[in-house]
């Protein structure tokens, strides 16, 4: 099937129309030379907005995306031994395969640069990335940043060039959470959340709230008249 699809400009920081005569165009060497790079303008011309809709340029966007492969860069001073991916890794790694590797598809770059940016932030958290888990960032984010990705292929893969690598596979399975984050509540309000497996029975998922300490601190000696567990969702006591 073809299809046509138009894209949409890329205006003045003003939100109108560049033109030579108004002297408002941003000239993408003097971009790349003062500094940014490169990489940094593909990513942000990419990460601008959707594919057909028009969006102003905006230096603060440029300066997040470059803070953004700063970010990935970095990534090597948490890099630890493994080729393979953590447990608790696992299900945000195929998510992310999928999402990006979708949106290239469609030619949604915006929302698969964000998806890459939300699986970066989950490194951060867990302060550790495994080499197994650079070298998937390091292929989904390529097309994007190739300069870059592949500077670091070499420095920790060196098995060929980025672009001859094959693309990350995902399992669908793998996709989808295994665990969800209830709230519990006292009386109707909100006092804590709580992570439980999809398929948790409901005597597991009480035996676990009530170990929280501000849920033992408001009940223990109390007498608890009900208890509603809404599965997957909230536990009301």
């Amino acid at each position: 099937i073809k299809k046509l699809l138009y894209n949409g400009y890329i205006n003045a920081p003003d939100g109108k129309k560049m033109s030579k005569s108004k002297g408002n165009g941003i000239d993408p060497l003097e971009v790349i030379e003062s500094g940014y790079g490169a990489d940094t303008l593909r990513t942000y011309e990419m990460f601008i907005g959707a594919f057909e809709l028009s969006a102003a340029w905006s230096m603060e966007g440029v300066k997040g995306c470059r803070r953004f492969l700063e970010r990935v860069w970095k990534l090597q001073d948490m890099l630890i031994d493994g080729e393979n991916y953590r447990p608790e890794m696992e299900t945000k790694i195929h998510q992310t395969i999928k999402k990006v590797s979708n949106d290239f598809e469609s030619l949604k770059f915006n929302t698969a640069i964000a998806a890459m940016m939300a699986l970066v932030n989950e490194f951060y958290k867990a302060n550790s990335v495994t080499k197994g888990e650079y070298a998937t960032l390091i292929l989904l984010l390529n097309p994007v940043a190739p300069h870059m990705t592949e500077e670091l292929w070499e420095m920790y893969f060196g098995n060929g060039r980025v672009y001859q690598q094959e693309w990350p596979a995902y399992d669908e399975a793998k996709t989808v959470e295994s665990t969800v984050e209830i709230a519990v509540q006292i009386n109707g309000k909100v006092k804590a959340t709580l992570k439980v497996g999809l398929d948790e029975d409901e005597a597991s998922v009480k035996e676990k709230a009530h170990a929280i300490p501000v849920i033992e601190d408001l009940t223990v000696g109390k007498n608890i008249v009900k208890e509603i567990y809404v599965k997957g969702r909230i536990l009301n006591i």
